[in-house]
């Protein structure tokens, strides 16, 4: 017998998953579906790190800011760690303690603070060598390799919603959704590809995306010499300000951009700047890397590993052990955080394009569903 649903998303990451709960909180019937048999792609490669702080000004903030709130509502009724909340983005250059400066005036800034001097060592001891550090409460930290399988059984558990794992969707013609483990009605449907844009709807995103493409980057997980969770919130760094465009797009951005091209280089064209985030287990992880291809190659490569150490150390001052490299990779639009197409009647497709799917994708959902059902 064909099983009916109100609604089908194709893809269990972050997006496919926060859709499903905005959905299921209006009360829609939804199934899921994904080939894979579990979570393995850019959901569960990144830092965990629900970023507010840094994040473009005007809609991928506020998006930001929705999101956290839900991820904090929905992580302990899912049995979510929260590992750690709070972020120090970190200067070690008079300019950029000129852009944190700029940042704080900002509606953005709002609630964060400057810790400048004496202040900053007894504060933060953890930061070595350091000219000043802006210091937000507003961001969380999960460990994503158990938060997404944990989200997931808790829609199915608490929400009702149906995940098909192992499937290949092959076609959508509402209400029918062809798969490869038989045929599904569903009365809309969303397309929640990752960076797979070769698959539905292939024609019609090539042709309103042209620039569309992958970005690889280049993961850690890193030692120190102290045991137990060691970091009480995260790290950014003076790379990470002309990189994250809440403060890359301030213009006093341009004279550390700068100093930078001259001092940095490498990691400039790297695309490095430097995210730490602690876990339970006393590792960091640590990243990260940027770079651009229709199909990434598979291979890491050491070099940009030591230059993301070598930022790691100007922070931290000594050079962790490192236990385990990975490559992740995301879809990327140079002009766009995210896109959301309607292809077809009551059919939309849905990709964050920016690398900040666990930040923003809850917000996202809500919107897409709203729009969707009214």
């Amino acid at each position: 017998m064909e099983r009916s649903f109100d609604l089908a998303i194709v893809g269990a990451g972050i997006v496919g998953l926060a859709h499903a709960l905005a959905a299921a909180r209006r009360g829609l019937k939804v199934v899921v579906i994904d080939r894979d048999a579990q979570a393995n792609g850019a959901s569960i490669r990144n830092f965990g790190f629900i970023t507010v702080t840094g994040q473009q000004a005007g809609e991928t903030w506020r998006r930001a800011k929705r999101s956290r709130d839900v991820w904090a509502e929905i992580a302990p009724k899912a049995g979510i760690a929260i590992a750690h909340a709070g972020l120090c983005t970190t200067s070690r250059r008079p300019e950029a303690t000129a852009v944190l400066e700029a940042f704080l005036r900002t509606e953005m800034g709002e609630g964060c603070e400057l810790v400048i001097g004496n202040a900053l060592g007894e504060r933060f001891p953890f930061l070595a060598g350091q000219q000043a550090a802006l210091w937000s409460p507003h961001d969380l930290r999960v460990e994503s390799r158990e938060a997404i399988p944990l989200l997931a059984a808790h829609l199915e558990r608490d929400w009702g919603v149906t995940i098909l794992r192992k499937t290949t969707v092959r076609g959508v013609a509402l209400p029918v959704i062809e798969t490869s483990n038989g045929v599904l009605r569903a009365d809309a449907a969303i397309i929640c590809p990752g960076d797979d844009f070769t698959g539905l709807y292939a024609d019609a995103l090539k042709a309103a995306y042209p620039a569309l493409t992958r970005c690889k980057l280049q993961m850690l997980r890193v030692r120190t010499a102290s045991t137990g969770p060691d970091l009480p919130c995260a790290v950014m760094s003076d790379l990470s300000l002309v990189r994250y465009l809440g403060y890359a797009e301030l213009p006093e951005a341009a004279a550390l951009r700068a100093r930078l091209e001259r001092e940095q280089p490498e990691q400039l064209a790297n695309g490095i700047h430097l995210i730490t985030v602690a876990s339970a287990d006393g590792t960091r992880v640590v990243g990260d890397s940027h770079h651009y291809a229709a199909t990434p190659d598979p291979f890491g490569d050491t070099k940009v590993d030591d230059l993301i150490l070598d930022e790691y150390e100007a922070v931290f001052g000594a050079r962790p052990l490192v236990e385990t490299r990975w490559l992740g990779t995301y879809a990327s639009l140079p002009d766009r955080a995210m896109l959301r197409e309607w292809v077809a009647d009551r059919v939309g497709l849905v990709i964050v394009t920016s690398g900040t799917g666990a930040s923003t994708s809850f917000a996202i959902g809500e919107e897409t569903i709203a729009e969707m059902f009214g």
